[in-house]
């Protein structure tokens, strides 16, 4: 974004380009239409990271469009939430750009994420059970898009915290926690009342009946007694991290971090 501005003013000051068409190139660096959808590229100046596309609801055409506009800026783009068209399509259609498909859900990285800042620390992410893996998964690949490290922790509910111990020095030394579970939603509290760092709850949708699809975990979050526990919604991995990656991204010094999200946009 900074080259091609620079370009455009030199230009303009040599006068090999007029100002009328010089506002029109400076628009595209802001907003690229295309027809169904408008690319937010100056979503990493304005927010910290780039924009991810929410492949859910999108044609396999229309998504491999919108990745391949905002692959020419950005060195990956992350998708979330898409099925085995989408990712077909754009292995057929971004000219050999590399994709890194999740094997529990529909999480894809298309192109090289960037490395980890120096100095990062890494984001813990622990699910209560396995059964909530797909949306850990969903997590993890948020976070190497966005450029920063994690570790992940599994299977360490509440039926069973002597599994917790051994990992929380690692914990204790985290700037923040995503902490994903289903069935009562308890593991938060728990990780809340062992932690200075803030931790980021997510509920999921496994369980039986009474769990109502993650809404008795959700409930059950939001009415943690562990005060240094935030909520996302069901099964939103990627919201977690999001912000996760944010807050891990001011504690370390605000070191400069490349890549996506969508948020709602495309």
């Amino acid at each position: 974004m900074t080259d091609a501005l620079s370009d455009i003013l030199n230009r303009v000051s040599r006068g090999d380009l007029d100002p009328a068409k010089a506002r029109q190139r400076l628009l595209a660096l802001r907003a690229q239409p295309l027809g169904f959808a408008t690319i937010d590229h100056e979503r990493k100046q304005r927010c910290g990271f780039a924009e991810v596309v929410y492949a859910a609801g999108k044609s396999p055409g229309e998504l491999v469009e919108i990745v391949r506009a905002i692959l020419g800026r950005e060195c990956c783009v992350l998708v979330t939430r898409a099925d085995r068209d989408h990712a077909e399509a754009l292995r057929g259609g971004l000219d050999g750009a590399p994709i890194e498909v999740g094997s529990r859900g529909g999480t894809l990285i298309v192109g090289e994420p960037p490395a980890p800042a120096v100095g990062s620390a890494d984001i813990p992410i622990i699910t209560a059970g396995t059964s909530d893996l797909p949306v850990a998964e969903e997590a993890l690949l948020t976070c190497k898009a966005l450029g920063q490290p994690t570790s992940t922790i599994n299977d360490v509910g509440v039926a069973g915290l002597q599994r917790l111990e051994p990992h929380l020095p690692v914990l204790r030394r985290a700037k923040v926690v995503i902490c994903i579970a289903g069935m009562e939603g308890a593991l938060p509290s728990v990780i809340g009342g062992l932690v200075s760092a803030p931790v980021i709850a997510v509920p999921t949708s496994v369980g039986y009946g009474a769990s109502f699809g993650g809404v008795t975990a959700l409930l059950g979050m939001l009415t943690s007694c562990a005060s240094g526990v935030t909520v996302v919604n069901i099964d939103n991995g990627f919201g977690a991290a999001y912000s996760a990656c944010l807050i891990n991204k001011m504690a370390c010094g605000g070191a400069d971090v490349t890549n996506t999200d969508e948020g709602g946009a495309n």
